[in-house]
């Protein structure tokens, strides 16, 4: 497995090994030694998320501010763009953001520890998301970061409006988010 740092750098890309021949190919998509390895973050994962979407909707930026959530983000198919935000106050990289681009054909991952907000964009016609977190999932201690705060200047690459839930669509601008210590 290969591992890249963001330009936040407890953000990271992930790239397993794929083997493949003429019957297709075989990945390992999860191990948690050779994650622990390669990483030097040994986390237990709890909960498996798998979502379909549509080309242009948008999810996110979601977080937990109790019960914070360490994600490892795949696509099972199709093409998203992956977004997480530094909501972590004492941080220097507080309210930046970084992206790359998952898709199922690369198998890349992308791993984004708890503290941060996340979201993705749909590029393909359609995509699948799986992710694996560190803690359960609480409604009652999830927030949603306003997608298009100029604060965050995120440059979603969208054809158009994109198709979010009304929750989404009316998220809290960073000024006003609340956020990890």
């Amino acid at each position: 497995m290969r591992v890249t740092r963001t330009e936040i750098a407890e953000v990271l890309i992930i790239e397993p090994r794929v083997f493949a021949d003429p019957r297709g190919f075989f990945l390992e998509s999860y191990n948690r030694r050779a994650f622990q390895q390669a990483t030097g973050i040994d986390v237990e994962f709890v909960q498996d998320n798998h979502s379909r979407s549509a080309r242009n909707v948008l999810r996110g930026l979601h977080y937990q501010i109790r019960q914070p959530q360490g994600k490892l983000v795949r696509v099972t198919a199709g093409e998203i763009w992956d977004v997480a935000v530094d909501l972590r106050a004492s941080s220097k990289t507080f309210g930046k953001w970084v992206a790359s681009t998952l898709d199922a054909s690369s198998a890349r991952c992308m791993w984004i520890p708890a503290g941060f907000a996340h979201g993705f964009l749909v590029l393909s016609e359609a995509a699948e998301v799986q992710y694996k977190t560190t803690d359960y999932y609480a409604p009652e201690h999830e927030r949603t970061l306003l997608w298009n705060d100029s604060a965050l200047g995120i440059p979603w690459p969208s054809s158009g409006d994109p198709v979010m839930t009304e929750k989404d669509r009316r998220g809290a601008p960073l000024a006003s988010a609340e956020r990890f210590a």
